[in-house]
């Protein structure tokens, strides 16, 4: 199964007439095949976007199954140009390959002839400010935990979990992680609101978490493209401790963590589990 990520963005840079650039970007997502073009701001359209994935599709070896898009002010000229050419878009914050591209292309910018000197990451996505977790959704309890990475790959991907997204592409030996890095997570003891809780999760596409510092303390969920959910607070010097803990393994495991949703403790039932990454700016 082939799947390309897309992006379509304005880099850093301008047109000998000093017009901003635009730039459609398409990668497989193992980055065996990639295709980039710009064009002036004004010739940026339906018709120039369908023809330059229309170049791309007469270039790779294999077609795409779908084409991932991360960037919501993309979305939609993206899923337009796509359809004419019977292509489906799949909205989605799981673009690593395209991300890693991305990032290397921000180092190369600064050194084109006709570079825009202004600050700019290539991930920045306008994100509207985290509101409450739905009040009937809250679980009875929560807490940071971790797992190395062989044991968490060894035991929770086969356990029978009723709601999961846990791709192959973000498996911690995949990512090449040595067997005996931590990878934290977050599990929630939701009670009779497990199901519901993994439901809603599930229907909200979670990106990642993390914690943020403030007054109060909170563990903010990141989820669809841009939307932030604020899924718990606290002011527990030791919880924030452990929040601190929680980030610094995140470093340490590449943005890879897990959300666990289950209706207690008692280690017999789990309804939900996601395997999230955080992008990683270097």
């Amino acid at each position: 199964m082939t799947i390309w990520q897309a992006d379509l963005h304005r880099p850093p840079l301008a047109s000998p007439n000093g017009d901003p650039l635009w730039e459609i970007l398409l990668c497989s997502d193992d980055f065996a095949f990639s295709y980039g073009a710009t064009a002036p701001q004004a010739a940026v359209n339906k018709a120039w976007v369908s023809e330059q994935v229309g170049i791309a599709l007469e270039k790779a070896a294999n077609r795409p199954e779908r084409i991932q898009v991360f960037r919501p002010q993309a979305l939609s000229l993206l899923t337009v140009s796509c359809e004419s050419l019977g292509l489906a878009v799949e909205p989605t914050r799981h673009t690593a390959t395209l991300h890693q591209w991305l990032q290397q292309r921000a180092k190369w910018y600064p050194t084109q002839p006709n570079a825009i000197p202004v600050p700019y990451n290539p991930l920045h996505v306008e994100s509207p400010p985290p509101v409450p977790l739905p009040e009937n959704l809250w679980g009875n309890s929560w807490g940071f935990t971790a797992l190395a990475a062989y044991d968490f790959e060894q035991t929770l991907p086969y356990e029978p979990i009723p709601l999961r997204h846990l791709s192959p592409y973000l498996m911690p030996s995949r990512l090449g992680l040595a067997s005996t890095t931590p990878v934290p997570g977050i599990v929630v003891d939701a009670g009779r609101q497990a199901m519901a809780l993994a439901q809603w999760i599930q229907a909200n596409a979670p990106a990642w978490l993390s914690y943020v510092r403030g007054e109060p303390d909170g563990l903010i969920l990141d989820a669809g493209l841009c939307d932030r959910w604020v899924f718990t607070t606290f002011s527990d010097p030791d919880v924030a401790t452990a929040g601190q803990r929680f980030e610094q393994r995140k470093r340490e495991s590449q943005g890879l963590h897990f959300l666990l949703v289950r209706p207690d403790d008692s280690g017999m039932t789990t309804t939900g589990l996601w395997l999230l990454q955080q992008p990683q700016v270097s």
